[in-house]
């Protein structure tokens, strides 16, 4: 798993599962615990998503909130929002819209 920090947003490359998890929590948690800012965290080039590492993002979502701040999810491929629905952690995440395409 690769984490590459753009100002407020967290782009993540690679295979995101239970193995990769506590990295991706620890950057998300500096992130937050640094800086005022709301948080992006691009999952465009996530190649693959657990049930497990979309419980961080959720848990994180939380304390974003609890800090005043907002956590989004930017990039989520159909097979992650399946999973976001079908686990109903859909109900906690925040998931940004995709644009329309003409």
């Amino acid at each position: 798993m690769d984490i590459v920090t753009d100002g407020a947003r967290l782009v993540l490359r690679g295979a995101f599962d239970v193995r990769s998890t506590w990295e991706v929590r620890k950057a998300i948690y500096e992130h937050l615990d640094a800086g005022d800012e709301d948080v992006v965290v691009d999952l465009t080039d996530v190649e693959s998503v657990d049930v497990t590492a979309l419980r961080v993002l959720a848990v994180a979502t939380r304390r974003a909130g609890r800090l005043g701040r907002h956590l989004t999810l930017r990039g989520c491929r159909p097979a992650v929002r399946r999973l976001l629905h079908l686990s109903r952690l859909i109900r906690v995440v925040e998931v940004e819209r995709e644009a329309a395409t003409a």
